[in-house]
């Protein structure tokens, strides 16, 4: 059974990883798809703050349950399921107030914990999420990147009469936009790539800019009458970006974090005071991913067109090194695992 591992910084391990049994409140996912994010990268990067070495990665996957442990009852075999990565301990102060991903305890499948990157794991019953058996396990591994746009939004209180603006036209900046137009806001997305504003364009972004060529508080002045999007997501965790988002923002407008840079940037108390803005940061989610599944199984999400390449799991170096050498070529790559 392979599994991905980063031994070390900059050192991609495959090996083959021993059979897994669950314990009590377990159950054991045969993963079929696992889609690569940033922060995998970040690992292999040596640049992730929580992780530690070696570590099997991998926070998003789709599988089937192949055994139950002892005391699950609302899972069996052959049922298909996407993973929650967060496990939080259930009892500390974020827990007891319905913020469990930034449990005091936390891990994270893939970051504190090894993760999804194998044929087979063992997972708490609890982070199974049930998905239809017709929901294609490429969209279920789509899950977790959209519960994270999911909670930033729902931090921030997204609302149909909403201008957003979304700085960053990655993969999770066009997460954050396709969820936006779901609740029927009008979206501009930034970025400073011309083939990634013409994704954003082909997932429904109002109004794209460049940032390279066109300054965003002028264009953002123009498709908002001058009062400032309502709501402003920084999905490029670029920190020079916070203090414009304060200068853009509308009165009573909204600003929703996504990066963890450690870098300091300037902000202007005034700006923030003066109109009243709300800053939040957004981890991971919430217990979210029920209501995602929901919405890939209904068809309001379909981001099929993300997905823009599959490699089989034993090719993994191969995966990392096109998305390291040609990032532009790449949205969200997925790796095949079964057997």
């Amino acid at each position: 059974m392979v599994a991905i591992a980063v031994k070390t910084p900059h050192v991609l391990e495959l090996f083959e990883a021993g059979p897994a049994a669950p314990k009590a409140g377990e159950v054991v996912v045969r993963v079929e798809r696992a889609g690569i994010c940033g922060s995998d990268l970040h690992i292999y990067h040596g640049t992730n703050p929580f992780a530690k070495y070696p570590r099997i990665i991998g926070h998003e996957f789709a599988g089937t349950v192949e055994a139950v442990g002892e005391g699950v009852n609302d899972l069996a075999a052959g049922d298909h399921v996407v993973v929650d990565p967060v496990v939080s301990c259930g009892h500390c102060y974020p827990c007891r107030v319905g913020r469990p991903n930034v449990c005091s305890n936390l891990e994270v499948f893939g970051v504190h914990r090894d993760g999804g990157f194998r044929d087979r794991l063992s997972v708490p019953s609890l982070n199974a999420v049930k998905v239809r058996s017709d929901l294609p396990f490429a969209l279920a591994a789509l899950a977790e990147p959209f519960s994270i746009a999911a909670n930033v939004l729902s931090r921030t209180g997204i609302e149909a009469h909403d201008t957003v603006l979304v700085y960053g036209a990655g993969p999770i900046g066009l997460t954050v936009l396709q969820v936006a137009k779901l609740h029927g806001a009008r979206c501009i997305v930034a970025d400073i790539d011309d083939a990634r504003l013409e994704r954003a364009r082909g997932f429904g972004a109002d109004v794209v800019v460049n940032s390279r060529s066109t300054p965003v508080p002028q264009a953002v002045a123009g498709e908002t009458d001058g009062l400032g999007p309502t709501l402003v997501i920084d999905a490029a965790g670029v920190p020079a970006l916070l203090e414009e988002a304060c200068r853009l923002a509308s009165p009573a407008g909204r600003i929703g974090l996504l990066g963890f840079s450690p870098e300091p940037c300037n902000i202007s108390q005034q700006e923030i005071v003066k109109k009243e803005l709300t800053l939040v940061g957004s981890r991971l989610n919430r217990k979210l991913l029920p209501q995602v599944v929901q919405w890939l199984e209904s068809g309001q999400l379909r981001p099929e067109a993300m997905i823009t390449q599959t490699f089989a799991a034993a090719d993994a170096r191969e995966a990392f090194d096109l998305i390291e050498k040609d990032p532009g070529r790449t949205v969200k790559v997925q790796l095949a695992f079964g057997g």
